[in-house]
């Protein structure tokens, strides 16, 4: 009788010691990598490269600058949000795969024009609108520009700053220059007289008064 129990207990024990020791077997989910080696370049639609681009992660709250070819990399996690950002562009987004069994990602990113438009700004001379009112109503307003330059371009103008400037030398060139055609022009016969030229007086008559003959002493 003991000797049963003896050995029953020697089973029980045995049992239950390679039961312990027997390996359990789960089923689960594929794993996935902890750090992806995120690489890429920003280009626009027309495939035009983006530099320095902003390339943030929200997720570790860390990121990188793209560089002046719009090349970018940063060590991310699967599931992270990738924030793009560009002066002059709209923001982009972009979230990391969770699934991926792959340690590097190679992406693409085109970036959108955005129109950056501000609110308009009045410049004036005075502090208030009712000052600037008072001022437009009683001030002297001098003449345009235009009025201004036709004085000064008058005949007579022209013709007093003229007799007051010396000759230099590109007035001297055309009349020496004048002198050789008439020259030319009356080669082989009698110069040309003017006194009796209809022409000639009428041109003498238009520039007496303008400043044009100078009167020698």
């Amino acid at each position: 009788m003991f000797r049963r129990l003896f050995f029953s207990f020697i089973v029980a024990l045995l049992s239950v010691s390679a039961y312990g020791q027997q390996p359990t077997t789960k089923a689960g989910p594929k794993d996935t990598v902890e750090l992806i080696q995120l690489t890429g370049i920003v280009i626009t639609d027309s495939l035009r490269r983006v530099p320095f681009t902003r390339v943030a992660d929200q997720s570790t709250r860390r990121g990188t600058i793209a560089d002046y070819f719009g090349y970018f990399a940063l060590v991310v996690h699967p599931g992270d949000t990738i924030e793009f950002a560009c002066l002059g562009y709209k923001r982009k987004t972009y979230i990391v795969p969770d699934t991926l069994s792959e340690k590097e990602i190679s992406l693409v990113q085109v970036m959108h024009e955005d129109t950056i438009q501000m609110d308009p700004v009045e410049v004036y001379p005075w502090p208030s609108k009712e000052q600037f009112a008072t001022v437009f109503v009683n001030m002297d307003l001098p003449d345009d520009d235009l009025r201004r330059a036709q004085k000064r371009l008058s005949p007579q103008e022209m013709a007093f700053v003229g007799a007051l400037l010396a000759s230099d030398g590109t007035s001297s060139y055309s009349a020496y220059r004048i002198e050789q055609y008439q020259d030319l022009y009356t080669r082989g016969q009698s110069p040309v007289n003017n006194l009796l030229n209809p022409a000639a007086w009428s041109d003498f008559i238009k520039g007496i008064g303008t400043g044009r003959y100078q009167i020698s002493q």
